[in-house]
C-alpha cells in the first residue's frame, strides 16, 4: 500500500501535471485528558499520532486555490482567496480553504496554491481528522509564502490559532485550540501539557513502554461532527455559566471552592457541565504529575474518572464508548476512557504491553454481542507534530 505521502504526490502529478514544490505532514492527535477543557481556558494533555495528513503544493501566479485529494475522487475544488466566507467552500474544502483566509485575516500575504491531501487519520472518529488536514495546509502556506511559522514554537503557536480560526469561521465547527495545538507543537515521546488561557506549553515525557505498557486506541466507527449542534450546546452552556458567575471562563473556579459556586447557579444543567469542566482541570494536574512519577495505576484512575465525569455530568460518551471503557477495565485494563469530543469517535485504554490485541478483541466481541458495528483498534505512540517532508 502507497503511503500517505506517495498518494498525495501521486495525486499532484495526476491533476497538475508536474511535481509540487514540497510535502507536508501534520498529525492527528489522541488526547490522553482534559476533554471539553479548551474552550473553557482549561488545561489539556495530547499526543500526536503517527497517522497524518499530507500536502503536496506549489505556489500559483494568481489569488485561486485548487484543491484535490486523494481519498475523496471527483472532488476538485477551486476557489478566489476573496471569496472564501463561512460555508464557501463547503465541506471537507472549508477546512483547508478556511487556513489560507484566516492567514489573510492574520495579516499575512497570501496568494495562490495549487494542493493535493491525502490522510490515513481515520475521519470522524474523534481524532482530529480536520486539525491534521489544516495543519499540514497550514505547513505548507507557511513555508511556500515565507511565512516562516515553523521555524519556532512561538510561530507554530499562531499557525495554531491561525487553523483553529479557520475551523471556527470558515468550517464553522465551535472547537477549542486543542487540535491544532497538538497537531503544530507536539513533540515525538512525549504530551504536550497545553494551557489554553495563555498558550503556554509544556513537554512531558510520555515514555510507555519503559513501563511495559501501551496506549490502545479503539475506534468505535459510531462517527460523531464537530457542527451536529451539540458539541456547541455544551460550549454554550460552559459560557452561560460563566457570565452568570461574572467570571471570565470556567478556568477561574478553584477546585476548593467548586461546591459553593455551583450553589450559585440555578440551572442543573450547568452545574453538572461545570463540575464536570473544574474536576477535569485538576485531573490533567494530576495526571501530569502521576506521569513523572511514573505512578501508572493513578494515571489509569484519573482516566476512568474523567470517562465518569464525561458520561453522566457532561452527557457525551453513548452506548458506544461506554461499552468500550467497561469492557477494557473487565479485561485489565489500568484504565479507560473516551478521547476527543465524543457523541462517538474513540476510547483509550492504557493497558499492559502486549495485550492490546486481546483487550480489542474483547471490545470486539462486546459489540457484537450488543448489535453494534465492528470496531476497529491501534496501539498509539506519541509521535511528531506537523513538518516538511521534503
Amino acid at each position: 500500500m502507497s503511503s500517505v505521502r506517495d498518494r498525495a504526490e501521486e495525486t499532484f502529478r495526476e491533476t497538475f501535471g508536474a511535481e509540487p514544490e514540497g510535502v507536508w505532514a501534520a498529525p492527528g492527535r489522541v488526547n490522553l485528558i482534559g476533554e471539553h477543557t479548551d474552550y473553557n481556558d482549561g488545561l489539556c494533555l495530547p499526543i500526536a499520532l503517527p497517522h497524518r495528513a499530507c500536502a503536496a503544493a506549489r505556489r500559483r501566479g494568481d489569488d485561486r486555490l485548487v484543491l484535490v485529494s486523494a481519498d475523496i475522487p471527483d472532488g476538485r475544488v477551486e476557489v478566489e482567496l476573496a471569496d472564501i466566507a463561512p460555508g464557501t467552500p463547503g465541506g471537507w474544502a472549508s477546512y483547508a480553504a478556511g487556513v489560507l483566509w484566516a492567514l489573510r485575516e492574520a495579516g499575512h500575504e497570501v496568494h495562490g496554491l495549487d494542493v493535493a491531501v491525502a490522510s490515513d487519520v481515520p475521519i470522524g472518529a474523534g481524532l482530529s481528522s480536520s486539525a491534521a488536514l489544516e495543519g499540514c495546509v497550514g505547513a505548507a502556506a507557511s513555508d511556500l509564502l515565507g511565512l516562516g511559522l515553523l521555524g519556532s514554537d512561538e510561530g507554530r503557536s499562531r499557525l495554531a490559532e491561525v487553523c483553529m480560526r479557520a475551523e471556527n469561521v470558515i468550517a464553522e465547527a465551535p472547537t477549542g485550540g486543542l487540535d491544532q495545538a497538538a497537531a503544530l507543537r507536539c513533540a515525538e515521546g512525549h504530551a504536550l501539557l497545553l494551557d489554553c488561557r495563555d498558550g503556554a506549553t509544556r513537554l512531558v515525557p510520555f515514555d510507555l513502554d519503559a513501563h511495559d505498557l501501551e496506549l490502545l486506541v479503539v475506534d468505535t466507527r459510531a462517527t460523531h461532527a464537530l457542527t451536529d449542534g451539540q458539541y456547541g450546546e455544551r460550549r454554550s452552556a460552559c459560557e452561560a455559566a460563566a457570565r452568570t458567575l461574572g467570571i471570565a471562563s470556567l478556568r477561574e473556579i478553584a477546585p476548593s471552592e467548586l461546591e459553593p459556586t455551583l450553589a450559585r447557579l440555578d440551572d442543573e444543567v450547568q452545574r453538572r457541565r461545570v463540575r464536570h469542566v473544574v474536576t477535569e482541570i485538576q485531573r490533567v494536574r494530576d495526571c501530569v504529575a502521576a506521569l513523572a512519577a511514573g505512578d501508572f495505576s493513578e494515571v489509569g484512575r484519573l482516566f476512568d474518572e474523567s470517562h465518569a465525569s464525561l458520561r453522566h455530568d457532561y452527557e457525551v460518551t453513548g452506548a458506544e464508548l461506554d461499552l468500550v471503557a467497561d469492557t477494557a477495565r473487565a479485561e485489565g485494563a489500568l484504565g479507560a476512557r473516551m478521547t476527543g469530543g465524543g457523541f462517538g469517535g474513540s476510547a483509550i485504554a492504557l493497558v499492559r504491553r502486549g495485550t492490546g490485541d486481546q483487550v480489542a478483541a474483547a471490545v470486539a466481541r462486546a459489540f457484537a454481542q450488543a448489535g453494534l458495528g465492528a470496531p476497529q483498534h491501534f496501539v498509539a505512540t506519541a509521535a511528531a507534530p506537523a513538518e516538511r517532508l521534503g
